[in-house]
């Protein structure tokens, strides 16, 4: 029997064997020098390296109660729903010396509505300590709510949450209900709830951070001074969260689809209950090759209303959200905010997650699986180090009032000279466009 036709059975027998015997064997040998996702490579920008806090992790669960139930509209336009969204939480930590930074997280390969995508459990190792006592004697930290694609997980980014934690930063990571590789469901339900669900952990952290929560992240967490990161339909979310409402075109063709259009008017530009969810706590937004552009999600009156600094990132052979009509369009049109937009070159969607595990590299799984981490120009540890750098750099600028503007305000192609930051001749296939916003 060759490999191709193999039962299944045996295919993911044989992965399971392999992520039990070789990743924890690895770790267990040397766990502090064993490579981990977010790691320096010899070439990794000088933003990019950790930041003096060990760090905790927590994982929690908010309800937020009495939801539209977008996915039973068409069958009951009344219907309604508890949505339960799990999070990951990162924070500055105190840590006993005896008490290793590094945790196991445990993930899926797969799609839970595609049959010809079984899920497949895997782990991968973090640098932090799971339920760490969170550091109190610093003061408070601003916070980050972090969103991801469709599909994907609260996990997606640990190499960038765990690095802005280590940097004095509260890091919340969202499992957006039903948007999730374990439970996937009509795509719907993220266009509608994505923007929601990010207000809503806001609030929750912001609840939980107070210096009368009972929570022990009590007085630890500064929510006035907020910043978003989104990836792909994460970014999608976070933009609209910041004051890009949706276009009246999009919302037409979202009633289309649902059979009614009114439970996602009110997120659509000049919508008076869209302006009066405008979040002053909110100071920064990172968009990750952010989706819908290309699909009329905004417009040129609607993109006029982010005002928040925003910092864009793409590859310029998106073929997911698109590159000049899509990204590039949303950071040319957003013209009442000041932003950036790092571009890639020949980088296509993936220019934002984890490297693809190490059980996505074995044979029998669909190509797919690891082409929802993998670029084909680039090195994933490469860009992820890259985006270290400078989403520090942005964040520290706009949330901590640090003098960053050196790392930001470069030469437009990298190829022409060395960025500030990086190392001789490693600031390679890289643009970065700058606009104030205008006056």
């Amino acid at each position: 029997m060759n490999e191709r036709s193999q039962p299944k059975s045996l295919v993911l027998i044989g992965l399971l064997v392999f992520q039990s015997l070789s990743l924890p064997f690895s770790i267990a040998q040397n766990p502090e020098n064993a490579f981990v996702y977010g790691d320096a490579l010899p070439d990794a920008p000088e933003l990019s390296a950790r930041g003096e806090y060990k760090i905790g992790v927590r994982t929690l669960e908010f309800v937020n109660k009495n939801q539209v139930d977008v996915l039973k509209f068409k069958e009951n336009a009344d219907a309604k729903y508890d949505r339960t969204l799990k999070v990951e939480v990162w924070y500055p930590a105190n840590l006993p010396a005896n008490k290793p930074e590094l945790v196991s997280y445990e993930e899926v390969m797969g799609t839970s509505n595609d049959p010809k995508r079984p899920l497949i459990p895997f782990t991968f190792m973090g640098r932090a300590a799971r339920d760490a006592a969170p550091l109190s004697t610093a003061g408070t930290f601003p916070l980050i709510v972090v969103s991801h694609g469709y599909v994907g997980s609260r996990y997606l980014l640990t190499y960038l949450t765990e690095n802005l934690a280590s940097k004095g930063y509260v890091v919340v990571a969202i499992d957006h209900a039903e948007s999730t590789f374990r439970d996937a469901a009509g795509f719907t339900s993220t266009l509608l709830n994505r923007s929601k669900d990010i207000l809503f952990v806001l609030n929750q952290m912001a609840d939980l951070g107070k210096s009368g929560s009972k929570d022990q992240l009590a007085g630890l967490i500064d929510a006035t001074n907020t910043g978003l990161v989104g990836y792909s339909m994460g970014g999608y979310g976070v933009l609209n969260v910041a004051g890009a409402g949706y276009s009246e075109a999009f919302a037409k063709a979202f009633g289309g689809m649902t059979g009614g259009s009114q439970s996602i008017e009110v997120r659509t530009t000049q919508n008076a209950e869209y302006e009066k969810s405008f979040d002053p706590r909110i100071k920064a937004v990172v968009a990750f090759a952010p989706w819908g552009m290309e699909r009329g999600v905004w417009d040129s009156e609607s993109l006029k209303g982010l005002k928040v600094p925003t910092f864009f990132v793409a590859g310029s052979q998106d073929d997911v959200s698109g590159y000049e009509k899509g990204i590039k369009a949303i950071y040319t049109g957003a013209i009442n905010t000041e932003r950036y937009l790092l571009t890639y070159e020949n980088a296509r969607h993936n220019v934002a997650p984890n490297p693809p595990p190490a059980v996505a590299l074995q044979p029998g799984l669909p190509f797919d699986e690891y082409y929802r981490y993998a670029e084909p120009a680039w090195d994933e540890r490469r860009l992820n180090n890259i985006n270290q750098h400078f989403v520090t750099a942005f964040l520290g600028k706009y949330l901590k009032g640090k003098d960053y503007d050196k790392y930001l305000d470069l030469p437009v192609n990298s190829n022409e000279k060395t960025w500030t930051g990086f190392k001789a001749r490693s600031a390679t296939g890289m643009e970065l466009l700058h606009e104030e916003a205008a006056k």
